[in-house]
């Protein structure tokens, strides 16, 4: 059941996120599946409906400041990414607390816990009236495209979910920046639309892209964000049986910015994908994109989709 976010939609939401259901919710980013992060089979419920690997770890969605400290140690460096950035579209994994309530579930078994504060009214108003930390990973079967708008989510787990809570596109179309921060240095664990250099402005530490073939944060698995086709990259025309992703000069079936605008590119891209992974073709080409700013976060996505095992 898909409803427009409103007071009663969010009623319904913490009713049914008590009863240890797992509702779709739109945040700043992309749609969110939520459960009750302290609820061991509400998180189960989650991995579940995406068919998620169990080794994958969840975000936590927590709505202020003084919530996230009752579950994570912040160092100097966290505090000030989190004064800097918090609310908004960046992830931080930090040390679990010792007295967390977190399901281990939601950790994936790691000591750590990723963690953030988002900005979106309809999270936050979710996250206030149900008094619990909520894990949300991206509202889609596990390694598909992320979902942007309400109707993807339905065409991605229709039937496993029993809300929908709709408010529109997601105004960034792009999954959190997650760093993992100490007072050293800050590892950049996937690019996101906060990028390293604002990162590091903001804490004044050097950022490291993370060597760890081991699974320490949501995102990371090789393949992922992935549509049921082949996708070809830095194509600059498409073959017959393609459906070309356009970008600036490079014009196609549909484009993610007509002007070359990567801000614009980073909020359509999964609503692009979506759109060639319904077309009548049984390919999907990808135009050249630039890899500076929030470039990177684009060409880490489209890469992982790219992948096939």
């Amino acid at each position: 059941m898909i409803r427009p976010f409103d007071d009663a939609a969010i009623e319904d939401a913490v009713t049914r996120i008590r009863a240890g259901e797992c509702v779709a919710v739109p945040t700043e980013t992309v749609y969110g599946l939520a459960a009750d992060a302290t609820n061991g089979e509400a998180v189960a419920s989650v991995y579940a409906a995406k068919g998620r690997p169990s080794f994958n770890p969840l975000i936590v969605h927590v709505p202020d400041l003084a919530t996230a400290k009752t579950l994570a140690d912040l160092n100097g460096a966290a505090e000030q990414l989190a004064e800097q950035f918090w609310p908004g579209p960046l992830t931080m994994v930090l040390p679990r607390a010792k007295n967390s309530p977190v399901a281990d579930i939601v950790t994936a078994g790691l000591d750590t816990i990723a963690i953030r504060i988002p900005a979106h009214p309809a999270m936050q108003a979710l996250l206030r009236a149900s008094g619990r930390p909520l894990a949300a990973p991206s509202a889609n079967a596990s390694g598909r495209i992320s979902p942007t708008q309400a109707a993807h989510v339905r065409q991605s787990l229709d039937g496993k979910i029993g809300l929908i809570i709709d408010a529109g596109p997601s105004g960034l179309g792009l999954e959190s920046t997650i760093v993992a921060a100490d007072d050293a240095s800050v590892r950049l664990l996937r690019p996101g639309p906060i990028t390293a250099d604002q990162i590091s402005d903001a804490c004044g530490l050097a950022i490291e892209a993370s060597k760890s073939e081991m699974i320490t944060a949501p995102g990371q698995l090789e393949t992922h964000y992935a549509p049921a086709k082949p996708l070809r990259l830095d194509a600059s025309s498409g073959e017959p049986d393609e459906w070309l992703i356009g970008f600036g000069a490079v014009a196609g079936d549909a484009s993610l910015s007509d002007t070359g605008d990567l801000i614009e590119a980073a909020a359509n891209l999964f609503g692009c994908l979506h759109e060639a992974d319904a077309s009548d073709r049984p390919k999907i080409a990808v135009a050249p994109l630039p890899r500076d700013g929030i470039g990177e976060a684009i060409a880490d996505r489209l890469a992982r989709a790219a992948h096939r095992d």
